[in-house]
């Protein structure tokens, strides 16, 4: 009988010269996660601070929700006017938590995850979304999405590009809760083919 060779494992299991440790495939891929979550959110952050100075303020923060209201030409009076600027602003609040008017990227990358996409960001996004929907039918087109994606200070060729990478069926649709769920994965580190081509 011939031995086997090999090595023993993080978990004291021996093994064979082909295998890969379960534990360090594991903390490889949670760094690989992790790293891919930080590239998003620097990318994320870069999109959001429209003057460049490294810090996002309060005022670039809600001067997104105006870009979009002129791009959709809403009115103040609108109720999905109203209730983007009040879901803003609540999100604004928590991502401030200092109260100082301005985070940084670090406080932002400490901020923000799942959690807080799932239970504060998905309801500020949305209702962007919601004004660039001018339907009202759950889905945007082509040109209601570069509308929406250039008003939150995306190029229009990422915009594009983004919209033909989300539109997995070509049906010339982008539906809320696709659009949702690529850019919570993209913030989390998961793969997301929207995200890479639109930040």
């Amino acid at each position: 009988m011939t031995p086997r060779t090999g090595r023993v494992g993080s978990a004291g299991r021996f093994l064979v010269d082909h295998e890969q440790d379960p534990e360090q495939q594991e903390t490889r891929v949670s760094r690989t996660t992790a790293d891919a979550a930080t590239t998003a959110r620097v990318r994320v952050f870069a999109m959001m601070d429209a003057d460049g100075d490294q810090v996002v303020t309060r005022h670039d923060y809600l001067s997104r929700i105006d870009r979009t209201v002129a791009a959709t030409g809403r009115t103040e009076d609108d109720p999905l006017v109203v209730t983007a600027r009040a879901e803003g602003v609540k999100a604004w609040s928590e991502m401030d938590a200092d109260g100082d008017g301005k985070l940084t990227f670090d406080e932002y990358n400490a901020w923000v995850g799942a959690d807080k996409f799932d239970n504060v960001c998905r309801f500020a996004l949305g209702a962007l979304f919601d004004l660039a929907d001018a339907d009202g039918d759950g889905a945007l087109d082509k040109a209601e999405f570069t509308t929406l994606r250039t008003a939150l200070n995306n190029p229009p060729d990422n915009a594009a590009a983004a919209f033909e990478a989300l539109d997995a069926d070509g049906d010339g649709r982008v539906a809320r809760d696709a659009y949702l769920a690529s850019i919570r994965a993209y913030i989390v580190g998961d793969s997301s083919p929207m995200g890479e081509v639109l930040y």
